[in-house]
């Protein structure tokens, strides 16, 4: 891999944060006065230009935008409108809740979605390849927030058997998980099932096969590995999926992560929190993208020469 290949693709990366970052910005301050609607009318104009005043606010959009990057080089990301603390503390203090949620439902997800895949397959046209076709399908079609809302009324409200809101135990991670990985796994499943499907028509296999090489070696050897080269593509989308449902799914269940929390600061206007949490997920969805690019160079040869020539 060349190091211009590499720095391009980093500068790509720090590109689309601040694009992102630029964006969020303006959006916020163009959507309304934010003292006015955190507090109303009713506390007098003297408070809410006070509040404008200590926020920052009264300025011009372009004098804040460079107040806020200058506050960024400089570790300061601002201050909740609403409890005066550190923004960045408001939010890092929810990620482990979001970080434990989401690494539950990636495990969930590879552990049902590539080994359905792999078996629909190695079984192509068959009974079982179309009923598992099927369910991808089916999985793929449910909005996250249907099926979330349908499992409450199912598990807690009809069986009392799960509870509906909070993380206090391991039954509160069972419905979330269940939401997540539904969509994810049957992604997988199909893209599993496609690549191992164009690996298994290749001459190699066929020449493997004819020099007398057992089956189950073939596929353990020459096929699963290749079909799983293309499957790195798909987590980089996984990774944004996985973030976006966790959004939609938190506030189903009343999950105390970021994504509540997100949703909570754009009721409230406390932008600040808003932007800390949208930068957040912005770094992570593209180091994720940028991990999964450089890694899918290193794996294929194909594309690791053609990285090295540029």
């Amino acid at each position: 891999m060349s190091t211009r290949y590499l720095l391009q693709k980093i500068f790509r990366a720090l590109l689309t944060i601040c694009i992102i970052v630029t964006f969020v910005f303006v959006a916020l301050r163009m959507s309304g006065d934010a003292a006015l609607q955190i507090y109303g009318a009713d506390v007098g104009t003297e408070v809410l230009d006070a509040l404008r005043e200590s926020w920052g606010l009264d300025k011009p959009i372009w004098q804040q935008y460079l107040i806020y990057i200058g506050n960024i080089f400089q570790g300061d990301l601002g201050k909740s409108y609403l409890d005066g603390r550190d923004a960045i503390e408001v939010v890092m203090e929810r990620v482990p809740k979001t970080l434990s949620l989401m690494w539950i439902t990636a495990i969930v997800t590879f552990l049902i979605g590539i080994p359905a895949g792999i078996y629909s397959a190695l079984h192509h046209n068959t009974a079982m390849d179309r009923f598992t076709m099927t369910l991808s399908v089916m999985g793929l079609s449910i909005p996250n927030f249907f099926l979330g809302v349908l499992l409450i009324i199912l598990f807690s409200v009809t069986w009392r058997l799960l509870p509906s809101a909070g993380s206090e135990s391991w039954r509160h991670y069972i419905m979330p998980v269940i939401t997540m990985a539904t969509a994810e796994a049957s992604v997988f499943a199909r893209f599993m099932r496609s690549s191992m499907l164009e690996v298994l028509s290749q001459p190699y296999i066929r020449t493997a096969m004819a020099k007398g090489v057992p089956w189950r070696k073939v596929v353990r050897g020459h096929a699963l590995p290749n079909a799983a080269i293309p499957t790195v593509t798909v987590t980089g989308f996984f990774v944004g999926s996985l973030i976006v449902g966790g959004v939609i799914t938190e506030n189903v269940f009343a999950w105390p992560g970021v994504g509540r929390l997100l949703v909570d600061s754009v009721a409230n206007r406390d932008l600040a929190v808003v932007q800390v949490a949208i930068l957040l997920i912005a770094v992570s969805m593209v180091s994720a993208n940028l991990i999964v690019d450089l890694s899918y160079g290193w794996l294929d040869p194909r594309v690791r020469d053609l990285q090295t020539k540029e």
